[in-house]
C-alpha cells in the first residue's frame, strides 16, 4: 500500500480522535475521513458488515441507522470490538456489538424513529480488515414514519451536510442498481457540496438484482456521470441470505464468482468487489491524508503550542514531593489575593459582560440600592402630622402655646432618624453576601485542591462575619452621633424660611401702582423687601387669619394673580382688604399657592372640604395657629432630615470600605497564609482532587498523542518524496476530456469497438508502443491492449515533449533521409 509511516497515519488519527474526545473536547482538527451516504436499505450497512466479515448492525425496516456511528477498522492479529462509550469492555460476540448499538441509540434518540447527530464510536480489531475509519449515517428519506417529526428530511439532511461539507471528507456514495442512476439521492447531495467529484467514490450495490437484459456496465466503466474516484460495483447478501444466517466469507466468494461469470463485468472482476473496495477506500484515504498532512500539521502544532503552557507544570509532576505542595500552596494564595483584589477594584482581565460581580455590584448597593432604600423609607403623611400635633400640645401642658416649640421637632427628628437604622444594616448585609459570592468566585480557581479552596473559603468567611459586627456597630454609632446633637446652623438647613422669591403687588395707578418686591415666606409671616438682599423691609404681614384666592387675570395685563384676605374683615395691607399678587407665569402661581399650603394658608373655597376631613381625622386642632405651626415643623423635618440622609449616603460607603472590605484584602494578604498552616496539614490541605489527577493524566496522553502524530507526519513527509502513492482507481473518464490533435490520433480511431485495435497506417513491422516511434511520421501509436493503457499511451504521445528513445529510430527505406521534421 505504501511506507510503514503511511500505514499507520490512520491508526494514529485514530487514537488521537479518541484522546480528545476522552476528555470532553474536539481537536477542531477536520481529520480526513469517509462518511457513507445513500438511501434507505440502499445497502450502506450490508457493504460495512462485509467489510468486517460479521454480522453486527441494527437491521429493520424504514430507519435504522439513526445515530451517526464512527467506525475505526483496525487490522489486528485478533478480533473484538470496543465502545468509546464503553472503556476497557471487549465485544467478542458481535451479536452483543448490535444489541448495544441499538440500547446506546435508544438511549439518546428514544425508542421511535426520532434520529440524532451525536455519534457512536465503534472501533473493530480483526486480521480480516485493513485499517479504515467510515461514518455511517442515517439513509435519506422522503417521508416521515410512525413518530418521527414531520420535518425529518430536513434533520437527515442537516446531519449529513455537518459531515460531508468539510473538504477533509471523502464522500461513499451508495447506490442500488436497481435503480435510475440520475436520481440517486447520494449522488445529488455529493454533487452539491462536491460538483468536480473531486471526493465523491460511488458504489453501486445490488447488480444481481437487475432486470434481466440490463446492466451496470457503463456506469462502472465511469462513462455514465463519471466521478473523479470511479465507480466500484459489489453483491450484497439477500434478505434471505441474511435471514438464514448466510456466512459472509460464503458470500464474498459468491460475489467473486458472480464477477467473474457475468458478461458484461468479467473484464471489469478485477476491479470488482467487497475485497477490492476496501483496499481502494484503504488506499484513497491514505492518499487523501497524504494530502491534506500540511494543513493538519499546521493545526496539530497550533493545538501542541496551546497546550504547551498547561502541561510544563505538568511534564514532571511529582504528587508526594513536598516541594512542590509548599511552592503550589504559596502560589495558590498569592493568586487568591491578586483574583479578589481584581474582582472588587476592577480590572480589564476577563472581563464579564453578561453579569454585574464584585466591585460592579458593590458599588451599585452604595449609589443605587442604598438610596433607592431611603427614599422608600416614605413616612404616612397623616400620622407624622398627628406626631407633630401632639408633640406641640404634650410640650405646652396646660398653657397655650404662642409660639412654635423647638422641642417638637427635635423629638420629631430624632423618631425619623432612628428609622434610618433598618436601611443601613441592609446595606451592609448585601455587601457581606456580595463579599462572599466574590470569595467563592475567587476560590473557583482552587479547585484541584479541594481541601485547600474548603479551608481557604471558611477561613476567609469567618473573618468577613467577624468584620460584619464591628462594621454595624460603627455604622450604629454614626447613627447615634447624628441623634446626639440637631445642629439647626446647618448651612443647607431652611430654619423658618419656606419661600423666596420676586412677586407684583398689583396696586391702582391712583394708589401708586403696581410694583415688584422680593418676598419672603416662612411659618409665622409674609414679608417682602426692596431688593434680595434684604437689607430693607417693606412690610411684614402676620400669617394669623390669612387665606388664599383666585383672581381672574386683567384684559390689559398677560401676568397671572392670586390674593390674599384676612377672614375676620381687617385690611391686610395700608388700607386694602386683599392684596394681589402675580407671577409672570401659572406654574409660579401654583408653586406659591403650594408654599403657603405648606404655611398653613389654605385657599378659601376648600375651606368647608379641609375642616370636614380635619374633623373626621381628628389629626389636628381647629385652631389655625396649631395648623400653621403644624405645617412649619413638618418642612423643618424635612428639611434637617434631607440634610442627615445625604450626611448617611456619604459616610456609609466610606466605613464599609474601611472596616470591611479594605480589611478583608489586607487579611488575605498578610494573615491568610498563617491561618492555613494553623488549619492542618500541608500534605492534606495539597491533595489533587481524583478529577484533578484524571484531567492531568488525559491531558498528558492527548500532548504525547499530538507529539506522536507530528513525528509521524514528519516521517511521512520525508519517506514518501521518492515513492509516489498509487493514482485513483478508475480515471478513465479522463479520455473524454478534449482530445489530442489530430496529428497525432486518427479521427477513426474513437469509433472502432474497444475490443479491438484501431487500424494503423505505415508498415505491419512497425515499433511496438514501448519504442515511443519518432512523431515525425506522424503514426498514431499501437496499443497493445483496449482499455485504459490505451489512454495513457495515447496522453503519453500528446505530450509537448517526446520521450527519448533508447536507441536511434528506424527510418522507413520509402523516405529520403532529407525529409523536414
Amino acid at each position: 500500500m505504501g511506507n510503514r509511516g503511511m500505514e499507520e497515519l490512520i491508526p494514529l488519527i485514530n487514537k488521537l480522535q479518541d484522546a480528545f474526545s476522552s476528555i470532553g473536547q474536539s481537536c477542531n482538527l477536520d481529520l480526513p475521513q469517509i462518511a457513507v451516504v445513500g438511501g434507505q436499505s440502499a445497502g450502506k450497512s450490508s457493504v460495512l458488515e462485509n467489510f468486517v466479515g460479521r454480522d453486527f448492525l441494527p437491521r429493520g425496516s424504514g430507519i435504522v441507522t439513526r445515530r451517526p456511528l464512527i467506525l475505526q477498522l483496525v487490522n489486528s492479529k485478533t478480533e473484538h470490538a470496543e465502545f468509546l462509550h464503553c472503556k476497557g469492555r471487549k465485544f467478542v460476540d458481535f451479536e452483543e456489538v448490535r444489541m448495544e448499538i441499538e440500547a446506546e441509540t435508544d438511549r439518546i434518540t428514544g425508542s421511535n424513529k426520532g434520529i440524532s447527530p451525536i455519534p457512536i464510536n465503534l472501533r473493530v480489531y480483526s486480521p480480516n480488515v485493513l485499517n479504515l475509519t467510515l461514518i455511517d449515517l442515517p439513509g435519506m428519506t422522503k417521508v416521515a414514519v410512525g413518530d418521527q417529526p414531520p420535518d425529518i428530511e430536513h434533520q437527515i439532511r442537516d446531519m449529513l451536510l455537518q459531515f460531508i461539507t468539510k473538504e477533509s471528507c471523502l464522500i461513499l456514495a451508495v447506490t442500488p442498481a436497481n435503480t435510475d442512476l440520475a436520481n440517486s439521492d447520494a449522488l445529488k447531495i455529493a454533487k452539491e457540496v462536491d460538483p468536480q467529484g473531486l471526493r465523491t467514490i460511488g458504489v453501486i450495490t445490488k447488480l444481481d438484482l437487475m432486470d434481466e437484459g440490463t446492466d451496470a456496465r457503463d456506469i462502472l466503466e465511469n462513462k455514465l456521470l463519471p466521478l473523479r474516484r470511479g465507480y466500484i460495483g459489489v453483491v450484497n447478501r439477500s434478505q434471505k441470505d441474511i435471514d438464514g444466517k448466510k456466512d459472509i466469507r460464503a458470500a464474498l466468494a459468491a460475489e467473486r464468482k458472480f464477477f467473474l461469470s457475468h458478461p458484461a463485468y468479467r473484464h471489469l472482476a478485477e476491479r470488482m468487489g467487497t475485497p477490492h473496495l476496501q483496499k481502494t477506500l484503504n488506499q484513497q484515504l491514505t492518499n487523501h491524508i497524504r494530502d491534506t498532512l500540511p494543513g493538519l500539521r499546521s493545526k496539530l502544532q497550533s493545538q501542541l503550542l496551546s497546550l504547551e503552557k498547561e502541561v510544563e507544570e505538568f511534564k514532571n509532576f511529582r504528587p508526594d514531593d513536598p516541594a512542590r505542595k509548599t511552592k503550589a500552596l504559596l502560589q495558590m494564595v498569592q493568586q487568591f489575593g491578586v483574583d479578589f483584589e481584581k474582582c472588587i477594584e476592577g480590572s480589564g482581565d476577563q472581563v464579564d459582560t453578561s453579569n454585574l460581580s464584585g466591585g460592579a455590584k458593590i458599588n451599585r448597593i452604595f449609589h443605587e440600592r442604598f438610596p433607592f432604600e431611603l427614599v422608600k423609607m416614605e413616612f404616612d403623611e397623616k400620622e407624622l402630622r398627628k406626631e407633630i400635633s401632639y408633640a406641640i400640645k404634650n410640650i405646652h401642658g396646660v398653657r397655650t402655646g404662642l409660639f412654635t416649640p423647638d422641642l417638637a421637632f427635635e423629638a420629631i427628628v430624632k423618631k425619623q432618624i432612628i428609622k434610618l437604622k433598618e436601611p443601613c444594616l441592609k446595606c451592609i448585609d448585601l455587601v457581606i453576601q456580595e463579599l462572599i459570592n466574590t470569595v467563592r468566585q475567587c476560590t473557583n480557581k482552587l479547585g484541584s485542591y479541594p481541601r485547600l479552596r474548603e479551608e481557604t473559603e471558611r477561613i476567609v468567611t469567618t473573618y468577613i462575619r467577624e468584620r460584619d459586627s464591628k462594621t454595624k456597630d460603627q455604622v450604629l454609632l454614626l447613627i447615634d452621633i447624628e441623634l446626639s446633637y440637631i445642629n439647626t446652623n446647618h448651612e443647607d438647613f431652611i430654619g423658618f424660611v419656606i419661600r423666596r422669591g420676586w412677586l407684583t403687588i398689583n396696586i391702582s395707578i391712583m394708589k401708586g401702582g403696581s410694583k415688584d418686591y422680593w418676598f419672603v415666606l416662612t411659618a409665622e409671616s409674609l414679608s417682602w423687601y426692596k431688593d434680595e438682599e434684604e437689607k430693607e423691609k417693606k412690610y411684614m404681614l402676620p400669617l394669623d387669619n390669612l387665606k388664599l384666592r383666585d383672581v381672574e387675570k386683567g384684559f390689559m395685563s398677560s401676568k397671572h394673580v392670586f390674593a390674599i384676605f384676612n377672614t375676620e374683615q381687617r385690611n391686610v395691607y395700608k388700607d386694602l382688604r386683599q392684596i394681589e399678587l402675580a407671577c409672570d407665569t401659572q406654574e409660579e402661581v401654583d408653586s406659591w399657592k403650594a408654599s403657603f399650603l405648606r404655611a398653613g394658608v389654605y385657599p378659601d373655597k376648600g375651606q368647608a372640604e379641609n375642616e370636614d376631613s380635619l374633623t373626621q381625622s381628628d389629626m389636628v386642632s381647629m385652631d389655625p395657629q396649631l395648623e400653621r405651626q403644624v405645617e412649619t415643623i413638618r418642612n423643618l423635618v424635612d428639611s434637617y432630615i434631607s440634610i442627615v440622609n445625604k450626611s448617611i449616603r456619604d459616610l456609609m460607603p466610606k466605613t464599609i470600605m474601611h472596616l470591611m472590605i479594605n480589611n478583608t484584602k489586607d487579611f488575605i494578604h498578610s494573615e491568610l497564609l498563617a491561618y492555613l498552616y494553623s488549619a492542618g496539614d500541608q500534605g492534606s490541605l495539597m491533595e489533587e482532587s481524583a478529577e484533578q489527577a484524571q484531567r492531568r493524566d488525559e491531558m498528558l496522553r492527548m500532548y504525547h498523542a499530538l507529539k506522536e502524530a507530528l513525528l509521524i507526519i514528519g516521517d511521512i513527509s520525508t519517506t514518501t518524496v521518492s515513492t509516489p502513492v498509487p493514482p485513483p482507481v478508475d480515471d478513465t473518464w479522463i479520455t473524454k476530456e478534449p482530445s489530442p490533435p489530430p496529428s497525432t490520433r486518427h479521427a477513426n480511431s474513437m469509433t472502432l469497438p474497444p475490443n479491438r485495435p484501431p487500424a494503423v497506417r505505415g508498415p505491419s513491422s512497425a515499433p511496438p508502443p514501448s519504442l515511443n516511434p519518432s512523431p515525425a511520421f506522424g503514426v498514431p501509436p499501437l496499443p497493445s491492449r483496449p482499455g485504459p493503457l490505451q489512454a495513457h499511451v495515447g496522453e503519453a504521445n500528446s505530450a509537448a515533449a517526446p520521450l527519448v528513445p533508447s536507441r536511434p529510430a528506424r527510418v522507413p527505406p520509402s523516405l529520403p533521409p532529407g525529409i523536414p521534421r
